[in-house]
């Protein structure tokens, strides 16, 4: 008996569509908004065109309007439209709104699922996601901002935000306060939903950051902004989850975003790899075709081994939340190692392009300046790694052994 690693037909099935809509209608829409088309207007008619195909929503159930695929499906779907800076927003499935989606659709209430989340399945309106704080850092746990009662009205929150992705361009923001400082650590904390914009809760800047950005970058979402929250005044019913769930939610939340990123990860290095073959196979230096030399062969193939462990990680995560497994540990390995693998894959692309790398003719140059973010955001690599080296003591203080630890349940 052998372990299966066939990909059910119906996955696959979906997994050549959406392949087949990024090189068909998202590449051809990035050339148009390089040519000066209308940014709105290019992304609207990709998106009705999207839905009338039924390429909507990938990680939402079918009675909510979207495709109801289960992790490995939209895993497989994800490595394809992180090819394309459009892929994902085409169909509605970008970041950070898509694991706000989720978190509203397992949590919200009634009213909130048709005030707040409806509009998100629509595509009508875009949310952030405001957490970390600069005191604060990669522990949320030491939020500051509070959140006071105020009767049993309202709620009116103060503090400050930092790294609010989308903000700038988000019509509702998810909020994380602090509204009991005496419960127990990771149940002081509440969220809560807030309609932009709201004259307490202000933009101060889109921070600076090392990435290339472009004329689009923030109308795309691609900002991340620096907020002041001001006597915000929050109606009860805007509460999200309940009172002390806000940390709990925010964690289950992130595992998805670091997932996604992870995918989309794949997507853009296997797109950097076919970029530096396509290069290597047409150039030619000191009289022989640059493909033939063993130090390319060499860089090639190190970057197809890292595609191929990358792979691995997420389709043994997707399998083990096919099963309903605790997937945790696996997680935060994936994302270490995702994260230094597209670094890695990019770099050499840039490598292997040359000058033409290095410049802004290709997408590689701002691929790179953007990609550094990913071994910081949804929790830094020494974060990660200090939870799976914990983990891994644990698993033999518990067993005599670490392979549990390890990927043991594998073998």
């Amino acid at each position: 008996m052998s372990i299966d690693f066939e990909i059910p037909a119906e996955a696959k099935a979906i997994r050549a569509r959406v392949r087949q809509w990024v090189e068909d209608e998202c590449r051809p829409a990035e050339q148009k908004l390089k040519d000066g088309a209308d940014y709105r207007t290019v992304l609207a008619e990709l998106r009705a065109k999207a839905r009338a195909q039924g390429l909507w929503l990938p990680f939402i159930p079918k009675e909510h309007g979207g495709m109801g695929l289960g992790p490995l499906a939209n895993a497989l779907v994800q490595m394809e439209l992180g090819q394309s800076h459009l892929g994902a927003l085409s169909m509605n499935s970008q970041g950070p709104d898509d694991a706000t989606m989720l978190t509203l659709l397992a949590h919200g209430t009634e009213f909130q699922k048709e005030k707040f989340l409806k509009p998100l399945l629509n595509g009508e309106k875009r949310v952030c996601y405001s957490m970390t704080e600069k005191a604060a850092g990669a522990d949320a746990t030491g939020m500051r901002t509070t959140a006071v009662k105020d009767g049993n009205e309202n709620y009116v929150l103060n503090g400050e935000k930092w790294f609010s992705s989308a903000a700038s361009a988000a019509d509702i923001a998810v909020v994380m306060a602090r509204t009991d400082p005496d419960a127990p650590r990771h149940r002081q904390f509440s969220t809560f939903i807030v309609e932009l914009p709201n004259p307490g809760y202000i933009i101060k800047r889109d921070i600076k950051t090392m990435a290339i950005e472009g004329p689009l970058s923030q109308v795309m979402g691609g900002g991340h902004s620096e907020i002041e929250i001001r006597d915000l005044v929050v109606p009860a019913e805007n509460l999200l989850g309940g009172e002390g769930n806000g940390f709990a939610m925010g964690q289950h939340r992130l595992a998805y975003g670091r997932l996604r990123h992870g995918m989309h990860n794949v997507a853009m290095a296997q797109r950097a790899l076919d970029l530096a073959t396509a290069h290597v196979t047409s150039r030619e230096t000191f009289g022989k075709p640059l493909y033939q030399r063993q130090a390319v062969q060499f860089m090639l193939a190190e970057c197809a081994s890292e595609l191929y462990m990358a792979r691995l990680m997420l389709l043994h995560i997707a399998y083990k939340a096919e099963k309903g497994l605790d997937l945790r540990q696996e997680n935060s390995i994936a994302k270490v190692f995702l994260a230094h693998m597209v670094h890695k894959v990019v770099d050499t692309a840039i490598q292997l392009h040359g000058a033409l790398g290095y410049s802004q003719d290709t997408p590689l140059a701002s691929w790179y300046t953007h990609i550094r973010s990913q071994r910081l955001v949804d929790g830094p690599d020494e974060v990660h790694r200090w939870t799976v080296g914990r983990n891994v003591i644990k698993a033999y203080q518990a067993h005599g052994t670490t392979a549990s630890a390890a990927g043991g349940d594998l073998i």
